[in-house]
């Protein structure tokens, strides 16, 4: 190894000791539709940025679909969410104790009928949110949104 190519290693290595860790904020709540301050808490670190609406908005449908088809509004159940901000991506995690969506449920369009009370959902968090993924029970949705 030439001094150059090993003074590039020591700095790759000086800048990967230096870079700030980043962990995961872990949250439990109860069951509950009273979802607003929770929300607001979830979107602390990033208040100031010019998606806090349409984040809170995709976070608000998320927890709601946990809560009421998830859980079926059970007050024994909980909600588990964890967060992690980046430099370049703000991550959420939202688990139920539910048996899951099925995979073929997974749709991100709005319902045919337009007096459809219920099928909004998923299509209004695809739109506030850049990249979503599920497990594969279908209990715990991943949502990401590039910084």
């Amino acid at each position: 190894m030439s001094f150059f190519q090993g003074k590039i290693l020591l700095n790759f290595i000086i800048k990967l000791l230096k870079r700030p860790s980043i962990n995961w904020s872990n949250y439990e709540l109860c069951s509950s539709l009273q979802l607003s301050d929770f929300v607001d808490l979830l979107l602390e670190p990033i208040k100031s940025s010019h998606y806090s609406y349409r984040i809170k908005l995709g976070l608000h449908e998320a927890l709601i679909n946990a809560v009421t088809h998830g859980n079926n509004l059970d007050p024994q159940k909980s909600i588990r969410v964890r967060r992690i901000i980046t430099p370049n991506w703000c991550v959420w995690q939202i688990q139920d104790q539910g048996d899951g969506l099925e995979t073929k449920k997974r749709i991100y369009k709005l319902p045919k009928e337009i007096s459809s009370f219920n099928g909004r959902g998923l299509y209004i968090i695809n739109e506030c949110f850049d990249d979503i993924r599920w497990s594969n029970k279908g209990n715990r949705l991943q949502l990401a949104l590039k910084r």
